[in-house]
């Protein structure tokens, strides 16, 4: 089933953005930090999704430039597939630009890709396999 996994919010500090949430009453996750990808996150359940708060840990990150270009602020949009392999193999046949063509392993474990804003209306969009069917 597809669904909004999560919303990731570039941050330049994770310890000062998480309080409004903490203030609002919602839970917020223990710190992890990915290497990987150079960032410090939490995340925040809203209902059935999350808000992934992402503080860039090196000024080589993605997160950090986006933050050094466009500010603090929605960074992208996650959607959960039940088959991450077979939508990037459709997406690829389909011609749509992927931010690189490598699934990786994200917090969580979880196996992510990006689909390139260019061909998804200037939208970064992160498509997350689900676990759901994996029991």
């Amino acid at each position: 089933m597809f669904r909004i996994d999560h919303l990731g919010i570039a941050v330049r500090s994770v310890a000062a953005a998480k309080g409004i949430y903490e203030k609002l009453g919602l839970s917020v996750s223990p710190e992890q930090v990915v290497e990987a990808e150079q960032v410090r996150l939490v995340m925040v359940p809203v209902g059935e999704s999350r808000l992934e708060l992402l503080e860039p840990t090196s000024e080589q990150s993605a997160i950090a430039k986006f933050i050094a270009k466009r500010g603090e602020g929605l960074h992208h949009v996650s959607l959960r597939v039940p088959d991450l392999s077979a939508a990037v193999a459709r997406l690829k046949k389909d011609g749509v630009r992927l931010v690189s063509d490598e699934i990786k392993i994200g917090a969580g474990g979880h196996r992510y890709v990006f689909v390139h804003p260019s061909s998804a209306g200037g939208v970064l969009l992160e498509l997350v396999e689900s676990n759901e069917n994996k029991k």
